[in-house]
């Protein structure tokens, strides 16, 4: 086999090891983002843990080496201009048929290799050279973090007895006794000396405090009869990387699920994304609907809220003017409001573009995605514009 290698590097430099793994790496961050909606369209959102594993099919890599030809009058050279696979010349020690020769050549290598969803992500954020997330300043809470031992008392819980404490006051108490005998010069008798209640100790606990920084996602999608499962397919997948991310920004997040056709309610993660409905579509509808869990729930002084809607940008014209309004009113008192337009290549809607023009606030990010491929560079975009404030 014949390898080339850069004689001017030194060979201290050009360590075999260390190459093959920037290769390799190079591979798996390519297969990552080539299979993202892949990867994670069935992953869940809430409950999920950075060690969960998943496989991921990549092209072996092989050395360039010189081959033996066929040493006949047909070989031929290229011109550079020629692509893998490409016959030059012509075969002549075939049966004369001419055309391309059956297949015998060695297919790709294909192996998989398991990674964590903690290196998934540490891949796509590392690519995505991310600023922090603009956080609200006033948007901390203060939490207990923990408990220490501070001193003892008489009363407490059996996990919380200090036994060195209450042997101390036993022998304490047993030093006591046999002073005050001695004294009264009382013949002292070997006996059982039991504990009792006086003895017992307890430790004391001191709770602990700390600020802790606090995120809601609301994830509302249109589950009407328009959006079919591959819609939802791609939803789910942006879903996930969105959340994701802003789990490693904040040390408590909450999601909520929203659902809706010309009315909204709060679902589940399952009925989110496997439910179907017919009739139409009031994008409004789901917009209020988040607006009335913030007010319930998340006051906007204590915690990070950040609106994500996905729709295939159907809507009912009378509802037009509602949805902007609807949008405005989030992103007043949200860090980001993002909006998604999964349609087809042959669908124009007039929605995304009445929401750009009549939502215009810095923390509002609309983008289109026509199929998975283009759901990297519209996540690319939407988290990029999240500067540092």
């Amino acid at each position: 086999m014949t390898i080339f290698r850069d004689h001017n590097v030194s060979p201290i430099e050009h360590d075999r090891a260390v190459e093959d793994k920037r290769r390799h790496r190079q591979l798996v961050e390519k297969a990552i983002k080539e299979n993202l909606a892949d990867i994670l369209s069935e992953e869940s959102i809430i409950g999920q843990s950075k060690d969960k594993k998943f496989k991921i099919p990549i092209k072996g890599i092989k050395e360039y080496q010189f081959i033996y030809g066929k040493n006949v009058p047909a070989v031929a050279s290229g011109d550079g201009t020629e692509k893998r696979g490409q016959f030059i010349g012509q075969d002549k020690t075939g049966d004369g048929q001419g055309g391309q020769a059956p297949g015998n050549e060695e297919g790709d290598e294909i192996y998989e290799t398991e990674i964590t969803l903690e290196d998934v992500l540490s891949y796509l954020l590392q690519d995505l050279e991310l600023p922090d997330m603009n956080k609200k300043n006033l948007s901390e809470i203060m939490v207990e973090s923990g408990a220490k031992k501070h001193g003892y008392q008489r009363h407490g819980i059996n996990p919380r007895l200090a036994k060195k404490k209450t042997v101390t006051e036993k022998i304490k108490r047993k030093q006591g006794r046999d002073r005050a005998t001695r004294e009264a010069g009382i013949e002292e008798k070997i006996e059982r000396f039991p504990f009792k209640n006086d003895d017992l100790r307890y430790y004391k606990i001191k709770k602990s405090f700390k600020k802790q920084s606090n995120a809601a996602i609301l994830c509302i999608m249109d589950v009407s009869g328009s959006m079919d499962s591959t819609k939802k397919y791609m939803a789910r997948s942006f879903f996930f990387i969105l959340s994701q991310f802003i789990r490693t920004k904040y040390t408590n997040v909450e999601v909520a699920f929203i659902a809706h056709t010309t009315t909204a309610k709060e679902v589940n993660e399952f009925e989110f994304f496997h439910r179907g409905e017919s009739g139409g579509t009031y994008i409004s509808s789901g917009m209020n609907k988040a607006l009335e869990i913030i007010e319930k729930r998340y006051n906007p002084a204590n915690w990070n809220l950040y609106a994500f809607y996905v729709s295939d940008g159907d809507n009912w014209s009378e509802d037009n003017l509602k949805a902007v309004k609807a949008a405005n009113d989030l992103c007043d008192i949200c860090n980001l409001v993002g909006y998604a337009e999964i349609t087809n290549s042959y669908f124009s809607s007039s929605i995304k573009d009445r929401l750009v023009k009549g939502v215009d606030k810095k923390n509002f990010m609309a983008v289109s995605m026509k199929q998975k491929q283009d759901m990297w560079n519209a996540l690319k975009y939407m988290l990029k514009k999240q500067q540092v404030g």
